[in-house]
This record gives structure tokens, C-alpha cells and sequence, in this order.
């Protein structure tokens, strides 16, 4: 997965650099098919907020998006601590993730069952049917 990293109102951190990198790029498990195609990229804004931080509120942003084929996944988070809102956002992209996947997975059993219904089979057809027998057929030895 390509990782785009934004800096505003903040220096370069190397650390966070690789924390991100950690983190975010842990989510390629969840979407391999994606991922080795390359369609997959992630772009992270990391961000100061004020920089009044005396009043001990929420002083960091991070956000996040997923451009997924058909769908943009995005969360953002504040806190007080820079990597817990990394930690924060990597746990909202991974419940999306997993929602996303669930939704498609569900789209194709919905259309393998279709097809299995509109399937008929002949009897005799599948192999051992003709050691099937009705409960009629065993209890008279038809």
C-alpha cells in the first residue's frame, strides 16, 4: 500500500514517520487483493492543532484516507498524545475496512445463491444418486 504523509503546523518527526508507516500500513492485511494489485493508497495528515496547549485539550489531529476500488474510507481523531491518534484512526479504518469487505463478500454468496436456485438438477444426475433412496423405496424394497 503507497503511504502519502502530510505535515501541518508540525515538523518531520522520523519516529512518527515509521510509526505511521507501522500502523497504517498494517491495514494491507485486510485488503490483500487490493494491495498486491497496487490500486490501494493511503493518504495520512498529521497535524497540530493549536498551539495553546497549556489548557491540556485535544492538541493533535490525525487523519486518514483509504481509496479503496468504489469507496473512499476516511477517520480522523484528536487527542492529546500524537501516536494514540494514530492508534485511534488505525482502529476506525480497520472496523471500516472489515464493514467494506463483509458488504462485498456478501454481494457475491447473495449472487452464488441466486444462481444455485435457479439451478435445476435432474435425478440421477449427481454421482451416488442412485444410492439415495425415498423413505418409500426402503421401507417397501422398491
Amino acid at each position: 500500500m503507497k503511504i502519502t504523509l502530510k505535515w501541518t503546523n508540525l515538523e518531520p518527526i522520523e519516529s512518527i514517520v515509521v510509526f505511521v508507516d507501522e500502523k497504517i500500513g498494517g491495514l494491507a492485511k485486510f485488503i490483500p487483493t487490493y494491495d498486491a494489485d497496487g490500486v490501494a493508497e493511503a493518504w495520512v495528515e498529521v497535524a497540530r492543532t493549536t498551539k495553546h496547549h497549556k489548557t491540556g485539550g485535544m492538541v493533535y489531529l490525525a487523519e486518514a484516507d483509504i481509496r479503496l476500488p468504489g469507496k473512499i474510507l476516511r477517520a480522523e481523531e484528536t487527542h492529546k498524545d500524537l501516536r494514540q491518534a494514530i492508534v485511534l484512526v488505525k482502529k476506525e479504518l480497520e472496523r471500516q475496512i472489515k464493514s467494506y469487505k463483509g458488504a462485498k463478500d456478501a454481494k457475491v454468496k447473495r449472487g452464488a445463491r441466486l444462481a444455485k436456485r435457479m439451478t435445476v438438477v435432474a435425478k440421477g444426475v449427481r454421482p451416488g444418486d442412485n444410492e439415495i433412496k425415498g423413505k418409500r423405496e426402503r421401507n417397501e424394497g422398491i
